[in-house]
């Protein structure tokens, strides 16, 4: 019977190594070596990603990919992508070589606003509670002042708190719902202090408070939320129908049968699902770039194409005038300062790559990067198929679990460049070479 470990996260890197080995490797040092053989050469970077999260035992890499010629709002990126999957990056690419030859892309921030909620139980007079938080709520913003100072001196800090009555929903539930500006940085841990500070004066001043009785206000918890539909960016992309012609397709057939898959995604939440889940593709990969929470992101993100009490797609595409629109409307809580920004050798990359983004900026980046692979995504489904391309970008993986070798790999390349890529057919064609 295996037996739990006590102590774990005191154990050395080492003994936690040892430990693991012994416990489900049957002390294999094949084990080992693979931990070893991703751990950094230099022994400073390798500390610095030690202290990054709790039990380290190795890195586990990602391909950093870039993806050029994305011109945004008139200037030209080289966009930085985290990402293993195959035709991710070449889809983004492809994407902005064909705006890039029509204008470009366009993005804006249309809000930057962030909120966190103190969470309440009350089963008291309702009036009672709001007459308290009238009579309080200068003290709970003057309580924060010194958490706050560095941030409000640079132009952001918390916007306002208000009681909301939530009690429709849940018996007893109110909420102290505040807002925050946090201006290039993403802004949790900052949040998460105000929050904190602010419920612990609330609850003292409660106690002093006499309308309250025998019935008295309890903070549940504190915590900021990861949606955020107050802050938002708005990119698209534009043309005449008659620059949209692709291979065979004309253009007006083209936009036309493009709409109408956008359409399907709006109308179907499991066409949507997967539509949104190619948005983020591109997303994630520059989220994951910039050392972002691609995960907050991932949440909001789809919170939001449900705000409407319906999963639906997130980009939009549309027909006037002759004329073909493809725009995505999306929430973004990023930043460009604190977090892995000063730390992560790569994130800091990436961010110079960049030009040295605000967080607005970045918000457009990011943004641009879910629309264009969108339209790569859609593109392909509506004229040649999603698996034509992704199979060919996906047939060096296959090669790879085969061991094939490069004057393999090259013959291979060559031909399935005519041929049809299934992972039976690679294992036949290698088959084939070999005998």
């Amino acid at each position: 019977m295996d037996v739990p470990v006590s102590g774990f996260s005191k154990k050395s890197k080492q003994e936690k190594i040892e430990w693991l080995a012994n416990a489900y490797f049957g002390d294999d040092p094949e084990a080992i070596n693979t931990l070893r053989k991703y751990w950094n050469s230099d022994t400073r970077l390798q500390e610095l990603h030690d202290d990054f999260t709790e039990n380290v035992i190795s890195n586990y890499y990602l391909p950093f990919s870039v993806a050029p010629n994305f011109l945004i709002n008139d200037t030209l990126y080289t966009i930085p992508m985290v990402i293993e999957e195959s035709s991710v990056v070449a889809a983004a690419s492809n994407a902005a070589k064909f705006w890039l030859e029509r204008g470009g892309f366009n993005a804006e921030v249309i809000s930057t606003v962030k909120t966190g909620q103190i969470h309440i139980d009350y089963f008291g007079n309702g009036e009672v509670l709001n007459a308290f938080f009238s009579e309080v709520k200068n003290e709970l913003i003057d309580s924060i002042a010194d958490i706050q100072k560095n941030m409000k001196a640079r132009g952001g800090g918390l916007i306002d708190i208000e009681l909301k009555d939530a009690t429709s929903q849940l018996n007893g539930y109110y909420e102290l719902h505040c807002t925050f500006e946090t201006l290039d940085a993403m802004g949790a841990n900052f949040i998460n202090s105000c929050l904190e500070k602010i419920a612990a004066t609330f609850e003292t001043a409660a106690l002093k408070y006499d309308g309250f009785n025998t019935t008295l206000p309890k903070i549940v918890l504190s915590i900021l939320s990861n949606y955020v539909p107050e802050c938002v960016v708005r990119a698209w992309v534009g043309c005449p129908l008659e620059s949209l012609s692709y291979g065979n397709t004309q253009g007006k057939e083209f936009a036309e049968n493009f709409v109408r898959a956008i359409d399907i995604a709006k109308a179907e939440v499991r066409r949507a699902v997967t539509h949104n889940k190619g948005i983020m593709n591109g997303i994630d990969a520059v989220v994951l770039a910039t050392g972002n929470d691609f995960r907050a992101v991932e949440a909001g993100v789809h919170a939001y194409a449900a705000k409407s009490g319906r999963y639906t797609s997130l980009t939009e595409a549309v027909i006037e005038n002759n004329s073909f629109t493809f725009s995505i409307e999306v929430p973004l809580a990023l930043g460009t300062v604190g977090g892995l920004t000063s730390l992560h050798p790569l994130v800091k990359f990436a961010l110079q790559l960049l030009r040295k983004p605000s967080a607005k900026e970045l918000m457009k980046i990011v943004a641009v990067a879910g629309l264009a692979q969108n339209f790569a995504a859609i593109r392909s489904l509506v004229t040649t198929g999603i698996q034509q391309g992704h199979m060919k970008m996906h047939l060096m993986n296959i090669l790879n679990q085969l061991q094939a070798t490069s004057e393999e790999k090259e013959k291979a390349i060559e031909y399935f460049t005519n041929n049809t890529v299934s992972h039976s057919a690679a294992v036949e064609f290698i088959e084939k070479l070999r005998a």
